[in-house]
């Protein structure tokens, strides 16, 4: 091998050094927006987890506060057809003060502002918990999307280092600007795209 030839050889690995460089900084940015959306994603899923068991919890105890509501009015009814039916005064006093306390206990179950547990409320808490699933199960799915980007961009760039073929890096790259896009909307605009 000449001088030259020498030479040459040297400059092209020399060349292709400086290019794998910049392919294993490319994967290691990549590596970390994925751990970054993969982090998110996990938070979001989790969140999302909860919310909608809080929820369900909720709801099951609106449910339970509807069926008391329900079964203390129906007693206040019997109790004021009781009374249409009765002469006897004293039995009468008695039975209207029951019919009143049923119908306070009826009005309380639906509404007790003090407490937060009247129906009302509980419908009112349950929406909020469901909302707030939604949310995080939409954060949830842009950020599987930005992890599945990233990944496919670190396999890509790989790709390159033993084959050469520079527009895999390229593509990456458009893959790392769409991760971080799909990352962002999972951020601060999650309900933007409807992905689920």
């Amino acid at each position: 091998m000449s001088a030259h030839e020498s030479m040459e050889h040297a400059e092209h690995a020399e060349h292709a050094s400086g290019s794998n460089k910049k392919i294993a900084l490319l994967i290691a940015v990549l590596a970390l927006f994925l751990a970054i959306s993969e982090t998110l994603g996990k938070g979001a899923q989790t969140e999302s987890i909860s919310k909608n068991v809080e929820a369900a919890n909720l709801w099951a105890f609106f449910q339970a506060k509807s069926i008391r509501r329900t079964v203390v009015l129906t007693a206040s009814e019997q109790g004021k057809l009781t009374l249409a039916g009765t002469t006897d005064e004293a039995l009468k006093a008695t039975v209207q003060k029951q019919v009143d306390d049923w119908t306070k206990t009826a009005a309380r179950y639906r509404s007790e502002p003090e407490t937060g547990e009247g129906t009302e409320q509980l419908a009112e808490k349950a929406k909020h918990a469901e909302h707030e699933r939604d949310e995080a199960t939409a954060k949830y799915h842009h950020f599987e999307l930005a992890s599945a980007a990233f990944q496919i961009g670190i396999v890509l760039a790989s790709a390159t280092i033993i084959t050469g073929m520079i527009a895999l890096a390229y593509v990456g790259g458009i893959l790392t600007l769409a991760g971080l896009m799909m990352t962002a909307l999972g951020l601060w605009w999650p309900h933007l795209l409807h992905l689920h």
